[in-house]
């Protein structure tokens, strides 16, 4: 242990601070996501087209990789509770810039705005992992990811349907006021952390990328989470196209109706951090790729239209959006199981990566909706998926995957 870190504060978690922590994340990522729910209704009350509205959640995405990038590593350096509540505080700000804009490129600049500054989950993460002991690490992260799962997901429905009802305005200004009132809860209540490092900025930023460079195991878990994670936005992103277009002809509140069906993912991640504790990540990383492609799969159904359509793209969704929060269950246990003195500089490289690959799934998805219709957007999703698949390792991890299973057939044995 370096002289600057901070000893696991198991007795300062408790039991309800978790739950109370993975509410924080679900609200916060929230104003990430719930913007791609209203870009039809943006597109029609700012006179743009559908496609330049739908540039509003890429910018967003953009906008929160920046953040994680620059802000998360001052987990590091500064006491968390004070930084947690000044970005809250700015969140809310720039929500409210964002619902009262009067032209596309305000909107735009305060959307960016937001996602710079709405990193909240990404210090909570590292932050509630030093908390607890090892041997829990999977479960807590599990139940934290299970907030963010939910805000990701339900922040659709939230869009779509106040969006529907009320304006896309709606959905900015209310997330505004739900997001000022976090900044004082979390002040009140978050335990005080000492700093892990007295480094300089500019180090923690060079710590990041140069680990990037030398942690194999960080690398493995990025390359993982932007290929699913990829995939998982231009699906998303390409869906509302789909739902408010002619085949289906229905309103941005039929996409927050299928984010409803989705969001039964969230209920999947405490169970992945258990999973993750019992067989390791590779195995758990190896089922989500899986279920990716059968996704990739599913969703071509929603070509159909009418009914059956439907069914196939919620089906779809929630298998995608399970494969995707599981795999981050996985990816940060390992990720910050390498260096416990640095784990906010190993989760800003490990999410502004996967963020990057979010906002290239966005701009994909959109193009390729755009030019080829869902069937393109779902052969896009199986290539991304593909690539995860083809470079999986088959030497000692595979083998070592393989070896806990046998061993767990043989444990039952009589």
């Amino acid at each position: 242990m370096s002289p600057h870190t901070s000893p696991p504060a198991t007795a300062g978690l408790g039991r309800r601070l978790p739950l109370l922590m993975a509410l924080a994340c679900g609200i916060t990522v929230a104003n990430v996501y719930f913007p791609q729910a209203i870009t039809p209704l943006i597109a029609q009350s700012l006179g743009v087209s559908p496609a330049t509205a739908a540039t509003l959640a890429t910018v967003t995405q953009l906008g929160y990789a920046a953040g994680i990038f620059f802000f998360v590593p001052l987990g590091d350096r500064l006491p968390r509770r004070p930084l947690v509540t000044v970005l809250l505080t700015v969140t809310s700000l720039a929500l409210l810039a964002a619902g009262l804009a009067p032209a596309t490129g305000l909107l735009l600049a305060a959307g960016t705005l937001v996602g710079l500054a709405t990193v909240v989950p990404q210090v909570l993460l590292p932050m509630a992992a030093g908390l607890v002991e090892p041997e829990r690490r999977g479960s807590v992260i599990g139940t934290l990811q299970a907030g963010l799962i939910g805000g990701i997901l339900l922040a659709r429905a939230f869009g779509g349907v106040l969006g529907e009802h009320l304006g896309w305005r709606a959905p900015y200004l209310i997330a505004a006021a739900l997001t000022g009132l976090l900044a004082v809860a979390l002040g009140l209540v978050l335990p005080t952390t000492a700093p892990a490092t007295r480094d300089r900025y500019p180090t923690l930023l060079a710590d990041t990328l140069r680990m990037l460079r030398t942690e194999k195991e960080l690398r493995r878990s990025v390359f993982f989470q932007v290929t699913v994670f990829g995939g998982f936005s231009a699906a998303w992103t390409a869906v509302a196209l789909l739902i408010t277009g002619s085949r289906y002809g229905m309103g941005t509140q039929a996409v927050g109706v299928l984010a409803l069906v989705g969001a039964g993912s969230m209920f999947f991640a405490p169970t992945a951090g258990r999973w993750v504790d019992r067989y390791g990540a590779d195995r758990v990383n190896l089922w989500c790729i899986g279920g990716a492609l059968a996704a990739a799969a599913v969703l071509t159904g929603g070509s159909l239209g009418g009914a059956a359509g439907l069914v196939a793209l919620g089906a779809g969704l929630l298998l995608i959006d399970v494969a995707v929060q599981c795999g981050q269950v996985a990816n940060q246990a390992r990720v910050f199981a390498l260096r416990p003195e640095a784990r906010s500089r190993l989760n800003t490289g490990y999410m502004t990566c996967s963020f990057l690959g979010a906002s290239a799934g966005s701009w994909l998805g959109t193009r390729a909706y755009t030019h080829l219709g869902w069937a393109g957007v779902c052969a896009l999703i199986a290539f991304a998926v593909a690539v995860a698949l083809a470079t999986y390792p088959t030497g000692p991890a595979l083998t070592c995957c393989i070896g806990h299973a046998t061993s767990d057939r043989l444990d039952h044995l009589p």
